[in-house]
């Protein structure tokens, strides 16, 4: 039985959002649930609550291993869950487990960019410290793009956009696949 008003199908059949660090996919997740009234999480906030830490905290004190292999178990625990928009975390798609973990949850959703567009909206990199200063994040962001693509089965450009802009293009290309 599921939650009055919120809508649900059938099986594992999540919404995951990709992309690099500052694409919007939190925001546009909570855009998305807001307007279909369907829940959504935070994939770097689960893993947060789990280790009663910060990302910062975590990566700093514990390691990139560490905070990874709870990604993973996050990941792994909303097998369980029906019918979320999932903002997955920037370097959720570096560990091949989560890869395959993306697929078995439901469909993918890039949101695109260039470098410069996820630069333009990150506050600051010292939040975000997998990617380490600039010349090391645009080394990472190389890194991580094939892996974006080769995880996708929807693509959706943020360039020039709005995260309210993009959100629509997600929502309409949603609609029309019937997965919203």
């Amino acid at each position: 039985m599921g939650i009055p008003g919120v809508i649900e199908h059938e099986g594992c059949d999540h919404i995951l959002f990709v992309g690099f660090s500052g694409a919007g996919k939190s925001t546009v997740t909570r855009n998305l649930g807001a307007m279909f009234n369907r829940r959504h999480v935070d994939l770097d906030r689960l893993v947060e609550r789990a280790m009663h830490a910060s990302l910062p905290n975590v990566w700093h004190t514990q390691g990139e291993g560490a905070f990874r292999a709870e990604e993973t178990l996050a990941l792994e625990g909303l097998l369980r869950e029906k019918s979320l928009l999932v903002a997955c975390g920037g370097g959720t798609v570096e560990v091949p487990r989560n890869r395959v973990l993306l697929h078995e949850l439901g469909s993918v959703v890039f949101l695109d960019g260039t470098f410069e567009d996820s630069l333009a909206q990150m506050r600051s990199l010292r939040r975000r410290p997998d990617l380490g200063g600039l010349a090391e994040a645009a080394r990472v962001y190389e890194r991580r793009r094939p892996l974006y693509e080769e995880v996708c089965d929807y693509r959706v450009s943020i360039t020039g956009k709005s995260f309210e802009e993009v959100a629509c293009d997600c929502a309409e290309l949603l609609w029309e696949e019937g997965l919203l």
